[in-house]
């Protein structure tokens, strides 16, 4: 090699690779090696996939069943799919889809709540299916105020897919395989055979995976996806002097006379509509103080209040119910009657204790069996 003499490599040479009897430091970092996750707030660090199997209680073959990465059970029967099918009519004559887990997915849903959700951050302005709020809270801002405006968000649920799921999930930490593995937990793909005779619009978004009404971790996942949209729509409100809460798909405002409508509307439509979200045009309303002013079914004019229309009909069915059976009664066909009775009854107990009390003595009148 142009004369030079090439040093063999001897056990005395320190730049010998091979030489087992020096010690090697410990290795450069090199580009190429993958970086290390960032971890954003308290969730359980769960690196890889064997790991968030082992910290489910399943193997991984179990994870990749129940998180179905192929969508395989968009083809499966009844007996295989992962999900109950039922459609039920809305107050405003639409069609919704229920679907609610089979037992053992419902339980691996809960133990992603738990340990997941429940440390993904949610705004303060959300009240719906958080610990320490409810309607009332959700309601109290808005008591008593001269102006009250209501928006809905348009197929709320199923509006959020999996892919955002999956984001949300990468930016708290988890590397891609894992955040895809929990979103396909939580989410799920409507069959073919149930959206059949459904709208064009509903097949369209129930045919790719989205968060399905029905399960028990979709309200949980809900609040912690829409956490940027309450801090925009906070803002926005803060800026034109009015009140804001969220109670699930439910948008309400509130302020002095003078709170300038033509820049709160264009304002929130823009920012929900930046978040992936729609609004129902058909649910929009502005209530002054001298007509009825509802946030989250509470009337608010003064103090929040369940209307008096809402308690005689249920006490009416409570009556009934022990009069006749709950069967008869349950003309919607709620799979679980009498959890339905209980959280009507828990609702109208939020705003007036004795009012709660005497729909609980009819409740206890009734006949299970």
């Amino acid at each position: 090699m142009n004369g030079e003499r090439v040093t063999p490599a001897s056990p005395t040479n320190p730049t010998n690779p091979a030489d087992s009897s020096t010690p090697l430091g410990p290795r450069e970092p090199s580009l190429l090696d993958p970086l290390p996750p960032i971890w954003r707030w308290q969730v359980p660090r769960w690196p890889t996939f064997e790991s968030c199997a082992t910290a489910l209680d399943l193997t991984p073959g179990e994870l990749s069943w129940f998180s179905d990465p192929r969508h395989w059970n968009d083809r499966a029967n009844h007996t295989l799919r992962h999900y109950h099918h039922r459609w039920i009519p809305t107050s405003t004559g639409r069609l919704r889809v229920i679907e609610r887990p089979k037992p053992r997915l419902a339980e691996l849903q809960r133990r992603v709540r738990r340990h997941v959700l429940a440390a993904l951050p949610v705004h303060d302005a959300a009240h719906g299916f958080h610990p320490g709020r409810s309607i009332l809270t959700c309601a109290e801002p808005h008591a008593g105020q001269e102006k009250v405006i209501r928006m809905d968000l348009e197929h709320f649920f199923p509006t959020i897919s999996a892919r955002r799921i999956r984001s949300l999930l990468e930016l708290a930490g988890y590397p891609p395989a894992v955040a895809q593995a929990l979103a396909g937990i939580l989410t799920t793909t409507t069959p073919p055979d149930v959206l059949k005779s459904a709208p064009r619009k509903v097949r369209d978004e129930l045919g790719k995976p989205h968060l399905p009404q029905g399960a028990p971790s979709s309200p949980a996942v809900a609040n912690a996806v829409t956490n940027r949209l309450d801090r925009r729509l906070s803002g926005l409100a803060q800026k034109l002097g009015a009140n804001y809460t969220r109670y699930a798909d439910d948008l309400a405002f509130s302020g002095e006379a003078a709170l300038p409508l033509h820049r709160l509307f264009p304002g929130v439509r823009r920012i929900v509509e930046d978040e992936g979200f729609h609004l129902r045009d058909d649910k929009t309303s502005v209530a002054a103080k001298y007509q009825r002013q509802r946030v989250a079914g509470l009337v608010v004019n003064t103090k929040p209040a369940a209307p008096r229309a809402r308690y005689d009909d249920l006490r009416a069915t409570l009556h009934n119910c022990a009069t006749t059976g709950p069967e008869a009664q349950n003309h919607a066909g709620h799979p679980d009657f009498q959890a339905h009775l209980r959280g009507r009854i828990a609702w109208i107990s939020a705003t007036s204790a004795h009012r709660g009390a005497k729909l609980k003595e009819l409740f206890d009148r009734i006949d299970w069996s």
